[in-house]
């Protein structure tokens, strides 16, 4: 290979020539040079031509090009010649074909490009020269690379039904070249497996959308110069949500006339996914059912009399038709033939009527007798009374009725008593030896007042009426704390619950198993909270018993207040519908005033004592009306528009829109059913006997309010809290509970006789309405020098749970202190108005309801936000709000109201990607730092 530079020169600025002549080329040697380059009769052929090539940034380009046979190639660049300094020429010859080839480059650089400015772009090709003249190749057009960095079109993120079709539109930046598209999905190459359509127009195209297109796609545009990536995507496919098909009729609910039967279906035919739309309609029917009732037999008329017949006798019959028996019922109880003698006692024999007179000494001898065990039946009933009444004189040292229970509760409610009981062995030595270096104290979730520091409220305002209250056009706040009046119950009497009777129950009055004694002093404090809200809202608060009432804010109007209250009723149960064997899970509360007009609903809450975690209820909210009916408002697994229960453990939070009473009813589905029941043990000194001590056992339903009615009476009386209270499961299994005091020390401490072992009936504990039922258990000290008291409490239900209540206790008044039921403080503020009664900020409450309001492609935004708080059933009461999203964080509130943090809510937000989970971190701190980060993030 030889390397030559050609000596051509001329006139031309820049390197190139301004006219280059072939007819200067030199002529010497013109044959010799044809006959080596080839046969003289041939023009240059282009074995390469240069090629449309472009600048990279600063980097320069070559062009190229190879002629055979050819004396000399030159570049021409936009009609003007490249001076020769500027072409690197060679030349090699062709080892086939024994024929010189020559080869030509030449460099072009960004400024010349940029320099140039004519009406089409920097263009450049070759002229080749040989014997019998030139040759031209194409011509190669120069242009600078780029590609801008934005996109003129992003991708839009969308959401689709299953099956519907997805359109993602691509227009990528300006560029040279132009820019080539390729579409990621999750940031792997999205596949074309016959479904994805990825146009020539740089748009995707799914016609049918699966669920496992779902996911976050990416428009990557890239030529030679550089990549760009356009704005992520999201899309959804979602499915909405279908029926399954109605379940079977259940069995009527009655076992005879007119009852319900229902059946039910669920949304997962399909379930809702990615956001779907759940079900419309209702998910339990309910149908008007008839059940045959068994009819029992009843006997017709009797007939005439026979004829006198000759054995003396005369008939008559009567037959089982008024009714007939039907549908299982029971047949006639009795004959359906009767026979008698027709002569008056005078009967024939050998057909010969006896008229004889009975002789008169025969009949006075049978009036003799009679009137002798007339007289001998009443000597033994005085007798019987005298030996009774002996013998209750023989006991007075005791104060105590053997017969009566009652009298050895010391005035508490009455129970069932046993007359025989098992014999429980007293035993010198426990089991278990008392610490009694150790205080004891029981905390719960409630707390009480003192009593000593409270002003006593008048016997006489157990009765008042509620005040009429107005609206008050003066905003102001107002705290109000609750008076409660002592609990003193008279010994030997059981105290006024206000006419309730005991062992009845919602559905049925049924008959008391024991006989009802009335206090003669009012034993129940009355619990009321009242403040006054304006526009700001806030929160009403029954202390200690478990009942609270939010109002949200905006729900009152502006330059409006009302004073609204909360009652705790004390309501007789069998003022309850009589339909159905229904029981009071919870107190009836009271709302007001009953003018109250308000926008949105309130959330009530509400404790209950149902065991709630099998379904072995049916739960219902129901309203007493005014003629003191009640009357259902909702059942707690069906669905409404004008009200919801949101159903917990302990609890139930009601959004409401009516003021009135209301109350949790319950009716067991099967005797598997229970409700809890919450066990203590009190102890006192016996004040007419230095060397007696009252062991007081209470089971009541396990609610806040319940029991603060017992910690209310032994403060009065000055009992202690021996053990901290215990739950037990009481079953609707019709068996009654069993309290047994056992492992006394029989050497120190001695128990009246008949007390070791009481009984509740089942009525008594099953229909107990959240009224305290108790039992005493006297004892006394052989000596003063035995101060401490060691034994156990067992309570059981028979076929059922037991619980066992230790007690370890000093008797000595100077050794004993005063151990607290709870240590909770600030028990008696019941309000709370504007911010500092709610968790969520204001204005972080306007931001997310305002979020999750607007409707999106869907328009189904609240409907997500309920399913990530767990509220997730009878959402079309959501949709019939004006602001879905305020009436959901409305119930978070009352669901969290004993909670310090937004913890839940910040974990939901999180989930549906409306907050960045960097920044929850912030949710510890104060109330103020709270807001300004919750207004970042929305």
């Amino acid at each position: 290979m030889q390397c030559a530079c050609l000596g051509l020169g001329g006139a031309g600025g820049a390197g190139h020539f301004t006219s280059l002549n072939p007819s200067h080329l030199p002529e010497r040697g013109a044959r010799g040079e044809a006959l080596q380059h080839g046969q003289s009769g041939t023009l240059p052929h282009f074995l390469e031509e240069p090629v449309d090539a472009y600048i990279v940034k600063s980097n320069p380009i070559k062009l190229r090009c190879q002629a055979r046979p050819a004396l000399q190639i030159f570049f021409k660049c936009n009609g003007e010649w490249v001076h020769q300094s500027q072409h690197m020429s060679q030349e090699h010859t062709d080892l086939r074909t024994g024929l010189k080839i020559r080869e030509v480059m030449i460099n072009v650089s960004r400024q010349q490009v940029e320099d140039f400015h004519g009406p089409e772009d920097y263009w450049c090709l070759c002229v080749a020269w040989s014997h019998l003249g030139t040759s031209k190749s194409r011509k190669a057009t120069v242009r600078i690379a780029y590609l801008r960095k934005n996109f003129e079109q992003d991708p839009q993120g969308t959401e689709v039904p299953l099956n519907g079709m997805i359109v993602l539109h691509c227009r990528p930046p300006e560029g040279v070249p132009l820019a080539e598209v390729e579409w990621l999905k999750n940031e792997e190459p999205l596949s074309s497996d016959g479904v994805v359509d990825a146009r020539g127009d740089h748009n995707l195209i799914i016609s049918e959308a699966r669920l496992s297109d779902s996911g976050n796609y990416t428009c990557v545009a890239s030529n030679i110069v550089a990549k760009r990536r356009s704005a992520t995507a999201t899309v959804v496919v979602y499915v909405n949500g279908g029926w399954s098909s109605w379940t079977d009729w259940s069995p009527c609910n009655v076992r005879c006339g007119r009852g319900v039967q229902k059946r039910s279906r669920t949304c997962t035919n399909p379930a809702p996914l990615n956001g779907g739309a759940f079900c419309e309609g209702m998910s339990v029917q309910k149908s008007t059912c008839n059940t045959l009732c068994p009819v029992d037999g009843g006997w017709g008329e009797w007939s005439m009399w026979s004829a006198c017949s000759s054995d003396c006798e005369r008939q008559r019959s009567r037959d089982c038709t008024a009714p007939e028996p039907k549908h299982g019922g029971r047949l006639c109880d009795g004959v359906a033939l009767a026979t008698d003698n027709c002569t008056g006692g005078l009967c024939t024999q050998n057909r010969k009527s006896l008229h004889d007179a009975k002789p008169q000494g025969v009949e006075n001898s049978s009036d003799v007798a009679l009137y002798s065990g007339l007289a001998a039946g009443v000597v033994t009933v005085v007798l019987l009374i005298i030996a009774v009444t002996l013998y209750r004189r023989s006991q007075s040292e005791y104060g105590v009725d053997v017969i009566d229970s009652s009298a050895l509760t010391g005035g508490f409610q009455s129970f069932s008593f046993k007359t025989s009981h098992q014999a429980n062995p007293l035993l010198i030595n426990s089991s278990m030896q008392p610490d009694l270096t150790v205080s004891r104290t029981y905390t719960s979730p409630m707390c009480f007042q003192d009593s000593i520091d409270k002003e006593l409220m008048a016997e006489h305002s157990l009765l008042d009426p509620l005040p009429d209250l107005k609206v008050k056009g003066v905003a102001e706040r107002a705290e109000y704390h609750v008076m409660s009046h002592p609990q003193t119950f008279p010994r030997g009497l059981a105290p006024d619950y206000r006419g309730v009777a005991m062992g009845t129950t919602l559905g049925r009055r049924s008959k008391n198993l024991f006989t009802t004694q009335v206090s003669l002093t009012p034993s129940r404090p009355l619990h009321k909270a009242t403040a006054v809200f304006g526009q700001a809202g806030g929160r009403l608060v029954v202390p200690n018993t478990g009942i609270s009432l939010l109002v949200p804010h905006g729900g009152i109007a502006e330059d409006t207040t009302w004073e609204m209250y909360m009652i705790i009723n004390q309501q007789d149960s069998s003022t309850v519908t009589q339909d159905e064997p229904e029981i009071f899970l919870s107190p009836a509360v009271t709302y007001g005033p009953p003018g109250l007009d308000l926008s949105c609903p309130i959330a009530m809450t509400i404790a209950h004592c149902a065991e709630v975690s099998a379904d072995n209820w049916t739960v219902r909210l129901k309203r007493q009306m005014q003629d003191n009916k009640w009357e259902e408002v909702i059942s707690v697994d069906e669905e409404s528009t004008s009200c919801y229960c949101l159903l917990e453990a302990h609890r139930c939070h009601v959004l409401l829109e009516h003021p009135g009473c209301y109350a949790l009813v319950g009716e067991p589905l099967n005797q598997e059913a229970a409700k809890r029941l919450r066990l203590a043990v009190f102890g006192s000194p016996d004040t007419c006997n230095s060397l007696g001590f009252t062991l007081r056992v209470y089971c009541v339903d396990d609610t806040p309010h319940a029991f603060q009615e017992v910690a209310t009476g032994e403060r009065s009386r000055g009992g202690r809290l021996l053990e901290e209270p215990k739950m037990m499961l009481f079953r609707g299994n019709t068996f009654s509970l069993q309290v047994s005091i056992q492992d006394i020390p029989q050497l120190l401490w001695n128990i009246k006789p008949f007390t070791t072992c009481q009984e509740f009936s089942f009525s008594q504990v099953w229909a107990s309405n959240q009224r305290p039922l108790q039992c005493a258990f006297p004892l006394e000290r052989y000596s003063h020098s035995s101060s401490q008291l060691s034994c156990k409490i067992s309570v059981r239900q028979v076929k059922g749970e037991e619980q066992i209540l230790q007690v370890y206790t000093s008797v000595v008044e100077n050794e004993k202190g005063v151990v607290p039921f709870f240590t909770q403080s600030d028990c008696t503020i019941t309000s709370q108005t504007g911010s500092r009664a709610f968790k969520i900020p204001l204005s972080i409450r306007q931001r997310i309801s305002a979020t999750f309001d607007t409707a999106n492609a869907k328009g189904k935004d609240w409907q997500l936000l309920a399913q990530k708080l767990h509220i997730d059933r009878n959402l079309c009461y959501f949709a019939c709000q004006e602001s879905p999203s305020s009436v959901i964080l409305s119930l978070w509130e009352a669901q969290h109201q004993d909670l310090g943090d937004l913890d839940s809510l910040a974990s939901a937000l999180e989930e549906i990607g409306k907050v960045q989970s960097t920044r929850i971190a912030t949710l510890g701190c104060t109330r103020e730092e709270q807001d300004s980060e919750f207004t970042k993030l929305g």
